[in-house]
């Protein structure tokens, strides 16, 4: 196997390929098809960092792409399920979208200017972060199995109010996260004295 083609990869490949599956599961109104793809789409995204690191396969397009196919998956998920065409029951309230959807922004647009300005491009996900993409994934999942199985709203509520609280924390935490990464790699630099 290539070192393109590794099992992490492919795991990671197959989440991509499932997002429009999960739409369109979605569109017809299929409720258990999309709760069972979206799980599995959740499920692969743990799977193929567990596949990279134990079987020491992590690659610079797995780095690039787990990413993206974590954000395309969420995004997409929050997008379709905030909308009343896709769902039967009351849709996520589109201030928890704007929410999600304004962190990942933010984000990257504040990761672009640093390194646009100061070169620097060592980021690495923080703690909370990892957190807040648990308790989303978590949240469309509990969303979908209250319209698959006909479940009440009243808990729901409760969710959206923990996954906008975590996604706004995150968000402002990456803040002193990115400054304390850029400060340990102007530690580990060494200080040359200029040419005499």
């Amino acid at each position: 196997m290539s070192s393109i083609l590794t099992v992490a990869n492919l795991l990671t490949i197959l989440r991509l390929i499932l997002t429009p599956v999960f739409v369109t599961a979605l569109y017809y109104k299929n409720f258990g098809y999309a709760l069972a793809i979206f799980f599995a789409s959740a499920l692969t995204d743990g799977l193929d960092g567990l596949a990279a690191r134990s079987l020491n396969q992590k690659t610079q397009l797995g780095e690039i792409l787990d990413p993206i196919a974590d954000k395309l998956l969420l995004v997409t998920a929050f997008i379709v399920c905030s909308m009343q065409r896709f769902t039967l029951l009351t849709p996520i309230p589109f201030w928890l979208t704007a929410a999600v959807i304004s962190r990942d922004i933010f984000i990257v647009v504040g990761a672009l200017v640093i390194n646009m300005v100061t070169g620097f491009s060592g980021f690495r996900p923080s703690m909370p972060g990892k957190v807040s993409t648990v308790v989303q994934l978590c949240a469309i999942i509990m969303f979908l199995a209250a319209n698959a199985l006909g479940w009440g709203l009243d808990y729901l509520i409760w969710i959206y109010y923990l996954t906008f609280g975590i996604t706004v924390f995150s968000g402002l935490h990456y803040i002193f996260h990115a400054n304390r990464l850029m400060n340990e790699e102007n530690k580990s630099t060494p200080v040359t004295s200029p040419p005499k």
